[in-house]
């Protein structure tokens, strides 16, 4: 599960079978069947891989205190949401909920929320959930993985009084993007020509405040900040960063922007990882094929994130720096993490196998590069029925 699926069962059982016998067993691995492969996987907790993922970001943060990338002593963290297309079966339409495209054919769906380290590049929490869960109540189930120093970033669609009371409570500090129409306060504040102000929120009166942690009359201070975009619009954003001595007004749009790693690593997940092209039908394998890509994807974090600090810190003369192929990285990556696990005493070795790979496939970083986004093309998007032999290969 944790290597890549992409081929049909049969044939990635087959070469799984043969490349551990080849290269990393004592003792011959027996053939076995799609049946007891389904079979026996359900007898695996999806947590297993959230487990695994854990102690990799565990020991990148404890034993690589050097390493770690901050901004301004802060671990920079970004919230986000997206939507993963499922298997077309009624049992996940009616557990995960089911969507229409434009020629109102429902496509089963599951939204997905992660918690990313932007400057380290690891996923610290990852969920999967119906479609009915909210993304702010996500982003509050997030929070278990944050600590005092971290400062997340969230887009607009999160603002809400119930996520900044949270974040508040737990002393998290945060950046969100806002509209101006969110309230009173924001808008008031967006007719004042101010770049910047302290004020106190409040949640809507009218909201209901049974099993809330807070009530009608609990506030928090934040502060709004006016971005100007350079081409005539202004953003808005909400933070608790409220020394505006420390913290000048100016340095917030370029800190709002770091939160676009988040969506690269998206792009990862589904068209590099290709985690829609689920290995099984039942809740419990997309469970085991979502924890298991974010497992992948903080291995090759791990791999690679050292390579590019080697880049950095070996600048040549050359017109670009460079970075590593993500996209290639992954390829590189199929069956050579399953030797990983198998030849824990020739690890090093071939940790540093891969390395000398991937150093081969470099690609420039070009600055300020930026392409135009088309909004409608994943709202587009159903997602083909894909058989099980019939997957793509790496």
């Amino acid at each position: 599960m944790i290597n890549l699926i992409s081929k049909s069962l049969a044939i990635e059982i087959e070469n799984f079978v043969s490349f551990c016998n080849d290269s990393c067993s004592e003792q011959d691995i027996q053939q076995f069947t799609k049946s007891a492969f389904v079979q026996y996987r359900k007898k695996i907790k999806p947590k297993v891989f959230k487990h695994l993922s854990n102690l990799i970001v565990s020991e990148f943060y404890t034993d690589n205190e050097l390493s770690v990338k901050l901004w301004n002593g802060f671990r920079l963290l970004a919230v986000d949401g997206s939507r993963l297309a499922l298997p077309r079966t009624e049992d996940l339409k009616l557990y995960y909920g089911e969507t229409k495209n434009q020629n109102q054919t429902g496509v089963a769906q599951a939204r997905v929320s992660v918690l990313y380290d932007v400057l380290n590049n690891y996923v610290l929490d990852g969920r999967i959930s119906p479609l009915k869960i909210g993304e702010s109540k996500l982003a509050i189930a997030h929070l278990k993985k944050c600590k005092d120093n971290d400062l997340v970033i969230f887009d607009r669609g999160y603002p809400g009084f119930p996520l900044i009371y949270q974040l508040n409570k737990k002393k998290v500090d945060f950046v969100i993007r806002v509209k101006v129409s969110f309230s009173n306060l924001t808008q008031s504040f967006y007719n004042s020509g101010l770049v910047s102000t302290i004020v106190d929120i409040k949640s809507g009166q009218k909201n209901s405040f049974k099993g809330m942690p807070f009530t009608k009359k609990s506030t928090v201070k934040i502060r709004l900040v006016r971005v100007e975009l350079g081409n005539g619009n202004v953003e808005l954003l909400m933070t608790s960063l409220l020394d505006e001595e420390e913290y000048k007004s100016e340095i917030f749009k370029k800190l709002y922007f770091q939160r676009w790693k988040v969506e690269t690593f998206y792009d990862e997940l589904k068209n590099k990882l290709k985690v829609e092209y689920f290995s099984g039908y039942s809740k419990q394998s997309i469970l085991q094929d979502f924890e298991a890509s974010l497992f992948i994807s903080n291995v090759q974090s791990l791999i690679v994130g050292e390579i590019n600090d080697e880049l950095q810190h070996n600048k040549s003369k050359t017109k670009y720096q460079y970075k590593i192929n993500t996209a290639l990285s992954y390829g590189i990556l199929k069956n050579k993490i399953v030797a990983l696990f198998f030849n824990q005493s020739e690890q090093e070795y071939l940790v540093e196998n891969l390395k000398q790979i991937f150093k081969k496939h470099l690609v420039p970083i070009r600055p300020g590069r930026k392409e135009p986004r088309n909004y409608g093309a994943y709202r587009r998007k159903a997602k083909p029925k894909i058989t099980r032999n019939q997957r793509d290969t790496f």
